[in-house]
């Protein structure tokens, strides 16, 4: 079945580390005629934190990943905006603060590189920064950043056109999955209650990749087949 797709993208994550042995993966990538971009790391990693030792730290991750990425003859980067304070409350603005700065450090790191970053929208759990299409512009603000439109993440914050109003030009990655509105379920395409037809007919002028995140292989392979019927 993983022969269905052409396309992966390479969640880097603890063993799944591509800058661990990016050469490795480069010729796993090229002796199977694949494909690939990159979701960089979202665990112990968080590029608006209030530690000056943290933050860095995760920017250094970040664009070791982005390097890695480039290695491998990826083109597109997914980076997660950033994290407030699960502990301490009324810190999400100076969190905000912090990942703008971080996206413009980044933001100049790839000028000129062969790969583009897709800031991605977040799903409803308060800790994450990046929930609304507003907070999402305003912690790209000033970059030349893409976005990675994420459509089950945004349904369950009521952002699906919000973001489509927002960006859309600047989305050069999609992320899909379905949901019932409450929780990131990460279900088949079809199996919750997300209108697909609406998202499609909204991005009509988009050309950039359909990323299927799915729980299993098997649902992968269910959801590129509805999406295929969707897109024909």
């Amino acid at each position: 079945m993983s022969e269905s797709f052409g396309l992966w993208e390479i969640f880097s994550e603890a063993d799944n580390c591509i800058y661990a042995d990016a050469s490795k993966v480069a010729d796993i990538v090229s002796e199977n005629g694949l494909r690939c971009q990159v979701h960089a790391p979202i665990c112990d990693w968080n590029i608006a934190a209030m530690s000056d030792r943290l933050r860095e730290a995760s920017l250094e991750e970040t664009i070791a990943n982005i390097d890695a990425a480039v290695e491998i003859g990826a083109k597109v980067v997914t980076v997660h905006p950033g994290l407030t304070s699960m502990a301490v409350g009324g810190l999400e603005q100076r969190a905000v603060g912090y990942a703008k700065e971080s996206m413009r450090a980044l933001d100049r790191y790839v000028s000129g590189m062969d790969v583009t970053l897709a800031i991605e929208n977040m799903p409803s759990m308060p800790f994450f920064l990046g929930r609304s299409a507003e907070q999402l512009g305003q912690i790209v603000d000033g970059t030349d950043l893409g976005v990675c439109f994420d459509i089950g993440h945004a349904n369950t914050t009521g952002q699906i056109d919000a973001m489509i109003d927002s960006f859309g030009d600047r989305i050069v990655n999609i992320h899909i999955h379905d949901n019932n509105g409450q929780k990131d379920e990460h279900l088949t395409i079809g199996d919750g209650e997300i209108d697909f037809q609406h998202v499609i007919r909204r991005m009509g002028g988009y050309e950039g990749n359909w990323i299927i995140e799915s729980k299993s292989l098997e649902s992968a392979v269910q959801s590129l087949s509805r999406l295929e019927n969707m897109l024909s």
